[in-house]
């Protein structure tokens, strides 16, 4: 659970400078234009995309990156990582513990 929740932490960190880094660049003046997912995977690791996208393909199934995940990838990159992170967040909480007093 410690482990989840170390991940929720760091994955809305990252969520945070994305949505910081879109809303800089839009208040120097330029169009407001969030950038997407995909267009970060694509410039800072565009072999382990390609590599996701073959395993989807061939061992999952190939309607499934087209339609599905594609779209999923085309959703603002601090949108779709801090989805993730505050589902990890509430998958590794701490279950609240209920005292019960008998006397």
């Amino acid at each position: 659970m410690a482990v989840l929740r170390a991940l929720a932490w760091i994955c809305l960190l990252i969520a945070m400078i994305a949505l910081v880094g879109d809303l800089t660049r839009a208040n120097t003046g330029g169009p407001m234009v969030m950038t997407t997912s995909l267009a970060h995977w694509k410039s800072m690791a565009p072999q382990s995309l390609a590599a996701f996208s073959g395993f989807v393909q061939k061992l999952v199934h190939p309607a499934l990156w087209d339609p599905v995940m594609t779209r999923v990838l085309l959703l603002p990159a601090w949108l779709l990582i801090g989805a993730i992170g505050v589902i990890m967040a509430v998958l590794g909480r701490r279950k609240r513990r209920v005292n019960i007093f008998a006397n």
